[in-house]
């Protein structure tokens, strides 16, 4: 899965009930919660997955808030496990690599507007 360097138009009308695929082969997540410019919650339509966005205003700035839960409900205990000692660390390591780009562009495209004159 690639990020894009720029807003991209087509996924700027988000409304409860879209769907958004991960990746080409990824999970279909569901806009569940949807207040802009505060919250996006998306689920899984099986319910195993939820992922949380919200924006925190703060005195220096906003901050972004990510949470997710991934469960595999009953599942036989070599999944559990395969779950918590694979999946979990690895998916720490993308979140946390999207965040930081994130946070990236964020901060690239305020230099931008601070450069351009009024």
């Amino acid at each position: 899965m690639h990020s894009a360097d720029e807003i991209l138009p087509q996924y700027q009308d988000l409304k409860v009930g879209d769907a958004q695929r991960l990746g080409k082969r990824g999970p279909v997540l569901r806009v569940r919660v949807l207040e802009p410019e505060r919250f996006l919650v998306l689920r899984s339509d099986d319910g195993n997955w939820v992922w949380a966005f919200s924006l925190v205003p703060e005195a220096a700035g906003t901050r972004l808030i990510s949470r997710n839960r991934i469960t595999a409900r009953g599942g036989q205990l070599p999944v559990r496990l395969f779950n918590l000692l694979v999946m979990e660390p690895g998916s720490l390591i993308m979140e946390r690599k999207m965040l930081l780009g994130i946070k990236q562009r964020a901060e690239d495209l305020a230099r931008q507007a601070q450069a351009q004159p009024l």
